[in-house]
C-alpha cells in the first residue's frame, strides 16, 4: 500500500514539473482482442431480448449496461468505435440471419453466397452502433477519471478509462438515438432491431406515444449509463451517497415509463368495425407458378365470400397476378359479394399502368379495395420498397440476377395516400415491411385530409420461413399502435396474422403456417399522440443540441486518448 502510494506521488510529482502536463501521459494501451470478442457476445445476448423471448426490455436493461460498462473501458475514440462495432456485429449476425432463408431456400442463391451476404450485410449494419459509440467517447468520453484517480487508473492497468458521468450519460443517449435514427434513413433505411422494439414488452413503452421508437431508445440508454454511473460511485466507498442521484433518476425514469403505458393518448371514435383478416398459407415456392396462381386465386376467392364483414382483408400479392389479368369470374364474384352483403374487401395483387399503345410499365405492389356500392376500385401502390426484393439499387443487377425473385424493379406509389374509407372509418393501409418505419405511418396519418383512425398491414413474410422473422415484424407492428395510439390489423400469408390493441397489445393471432380467418371486432380512434404530431423531430433536436452542447463543454478535453 505504501509502495503504491509512493508510486502516485512520484508520479503527480514528475507531473508538476513537466512543462506540459497533457503531454506527459502515457499513451493509452491497446485494449486486448478478447475486449471486443465479449462485446460481440454482448450483441449477440441483445437478440434474447427481442421477440419471441417474453418481457424482453427487461433482459435489454441488463444487456444494455452491461454492453455501457463495457464500452467505459475504452480509452478513446478508435477503441470505443471497435467495441461498438462489434456489439452491433454480434446483434445483427444473429438478429437477422433470416435473410439467409430468403436468398438460398427462395431466392436460389448459393449457400456460401447467401451466408456471405448475410455476414457483409451485418457487418454494414454494426457501422452504425460503432459512430454510435465513437461520437459517445468524443463528446463525454473526454471527460475521463478525475485528476485523483487518473494516476490510480493508469497504475492499475495503464489504460485510462472513461468515468461514467451526467455528461456522458447524456451524450450515450443522444449518440445512441441518432445512430438508429440514421441507420433506419441512409440507403432507404433499415431499421430492423432498434433497441426500442424490445420496450414493447419492457417498462419503457410508455415513452413511445411521445418520441417514438427512437426516442424509446434514447431513454433506455439514458437509463443504463446511470445505472453504471450510480454503480461506479458506490464501488467509490467514500462517495457512496453521489450514487443515489443517478440510481434514483433512472429508478424514476423506468417507473415514468411504465405509468405513462397507462396514460390514453387517443379517443374511440366512429362504430367498431366487424373484420375478417385471411392467412391463406400459400406456399411461396410455388406462389408465381402457374399452379400456385390458380391454387391461390380460388383459395382467395372462397375465404373471402364464405362469410360477411365490415372489412375483410388478404395478404400482401395475395392474388399473384398483375391487376388487369385477374379472373373475370374472381372479379364479379367478389363484387356482387361486396354489394350483397355490404362488405369491403382489400386485397393485395400487382399493380400495373397500360399506355395508349398497350404497353405495361409501371408495375406496383398493391391493395385493391373494393367499397359496397361505390363504383371504382380504391387503390394503395407500396411506398418504401425492399432493396433487391422490389427495386434493384444502381450497380447491383447482377446480385439480383443469382435469385430467383420476380418483379425486382417496382415502382414507388406516393409517400401519403388517400384513407381507404369502410363505413365512416378510415382506414391507413401499408404492405410488407413499410410498418418498420414508424415516422411514415405518423405523417401519412398527420397529413391525410380525413386522418385514418385503423392501420392495416398486408404482408407475406413466407420469403423468411419458420424463422424469428414473424416475431420480430408482430413486435415492430406494435410500436406503431402505441407511437400512433391506433389498433393495427395485419393479414399476413403465413403469419403473424394478428389484431393489435390501440396499446400495443396484442389481441388474438391466428396459429403461423396454418390457412385460417381471424375475426374479430376492433374500435378505431382519433386525436394525435405527441408522435404522430412531431414525428422523430423531438428526439433528433434534443439529440443534436445535447451533443454539441457537450462537445463545446466535454471536460478534460486535452485529456483525450486516441485509441
Amino acid at each position: 500500500m505504501a509502495d503504491s502510494s509512493f508510486r502516485i506521488l512520484s508520479r503527480r510529482r514528475q507531473s508538476s514539473n513537466a512543462s506540459d502536463a497533457p503531454e506527459t501521459l502515457e499513451a493509452p494501451r491497446a485494449l486486448p482482442f478478447w475486449h471486443y470478442l465479449v462485446a460481440a457476445v454482448l450483441g449477440a445476448a441483445n437478440t434474447l431480448s427481442f421477440a419471441p423471448t417474453p418481457h424482453g426490455g427487461w433482459l435489454e436493461l441488463v444487456i444494455f449496461a452491461l454492453f455501457f460498462a463495457w464500452l467505459s473501458r475504452t480509452s478513446g475514440w478508435r477503441s470505443a468505435a471497435a467495441t461498438g462495432w462489434a456489439f452491433g456485429f454480434g446483434n445483427f449476425a444473429t438478429g437477422v440471419w433470416w435473410l439467409y432463408v430468403s436468398m438460398h431456400v427462395y431466392g436460389g442463391m448459393a449457400a456460401p453466397l447467401a451466408a456471405a451476404a448475410v455476414a457483409l450485410f451485418s457487418l454494414y449494419l454494426a457501422v452504425y452502433p460503432a459512430l454510435s459509440s465513437a461520437v459517445w467517447s468524443l463528446v463525454a468520453g473526454r471527460a475521463r477519471f478525475g485528476d485523483e484517480d487518473s494516476a490510480t487508473a493508469r497504475d492499475i492497468d495503464a489504460s485510462p478509462r472513461h468515468a461514467p458521468t451526467w455528461h456522458g450519460a447524456f451524450a450515450f443517449a443522444s449518440a445512441w438515438a441518432l445512430g438508429e435514427w440514421l441507420r433506419g434513413l441512409v440507403f432507404t433505411g433499415f431499421p430492423w432491431l432498434a433497441s426500442g422494439y424490445a420496450q414493447v414488452d419492457g417498462p419503457l413503452k410508455g415513452f413511445g406515444p411521445i418520441a417514438g421508437v427512437y426516442g424509446v431508445a434514447w431513454v433506455l440508454a439514458l437509463v443504463v449509463a446511470l445505472i453504471v454511473q450510480a454503480l461506479y460511485q458506490w464501488r467509490r466507498a467514500q462517495r457512496g451517497a453521489r450514487a443515489l442521484i443517478p440510481a434514483a433518476t433512472a429508478l424514476a425514469l423506468i417507473v415514468a415509463g411504465m405509468l405513462l403505458s397507462l396514460v390514453q393518448w387517443t379517443t374511440p371514435a366512429n362504430a367498431p368495425l366487424s373484420v375478417r383478416l385471411l392467412q391463406g398459407n400459400v406456399k411461396q415456392e410455388m406462389k408465381f407458378e402457374q399452379a400456385g396462381v390458380d391454387e391461390s386465386l380460388a383459395l382467395y376467392k372462397r375465404l373471402i365470400t364464405e362469410k360477411p364483414a365490415d372489412l375483410i382483408v388478404t395478404p400482401e400479392t395475395a392474388l399473384p397476378v398483375l391487376s388487369v389479368q385477374i379472373p373475370q369470374d374472381f372479379a364479379v364474384a367478389i363484387r356482387r359479394f361486396a354489394d350483397d352483403t355490404n362488405s369491403s374487401i382489400l386485397f393485395g395483387a400487382i399493380g400495373v399502368t397500360i399506355l395508349p399503345d398497350g404497353r405495361a410499365t409501371d408495375y406496383t405492389n398493391s391493395l385493391f379495395g373494393v367499397t359496397p356500392h361505390v363504383n371504382g376500385v380504391y387503390r394503395y401502390d407500396k411506398h418504401h420498397l425492399v432493396p433487391f426484393g422490389e427495386f434493384v439499387p444502381l450497380g447491383f443487377h447482377w446480385f439480383v440476377r443469382m435469385m430467383g425473385i420476380p418483379l425486382g424493379d417496382l415502382a414507388r406509389g406516393p409517400l401519403v395516400q388517400k384513407a381507404f374509407l369502410v363505413h365512416n372509418q378510415p382506414v391507413a393501409v401499408d404492405i410488407c415491411y413499410e410498418d418498420i418505419f414508424g415516422e411514415e405511418i405518423a405523417r401519412t396519418i398527420r397529413e391525410q385530409e380525413t386522418p385514418a383512425g385503423i392501420l392495416v398491414n398486408s404482408t407475406n413474410l413466407a420469403w423468411f420461413g419458420n424463422t424469428i422473422a414473424l416475431d420480430q415484424h408482430l413486435q415492430i407492428a406494435r410500436m406503431r399502435s402505441i407511437e400512433t395510439g391506433r389498433p393495427m390489423l395485419r393479414s399476413t400469408n403465413t403469419g403473424m396474422t394478428a389484431v393489435i390493441a390501440a396499446n400495443g397489445d396484442v389481441v388474438s393471432k391466428l396459429p403461423t403456417f396454418t390457412t385460417g380467418v381471424l375475426e374479430a371486432h376492433v374500435q378505431g380512434t382519433s386525436g394525435s399522440t405527441p408522435y404522430v404530431t412531431s414525428g422523430n423531430m423531438t428526439v433528433i433536436a434534443v439529440s443534436l443540441i445535447l451533443l454539441a452542447f457537450g462537445f463545446a463543454f466535454a471536460p478534460n478535453r486535452k485529456r483525450s486518448g486516441t485509441r
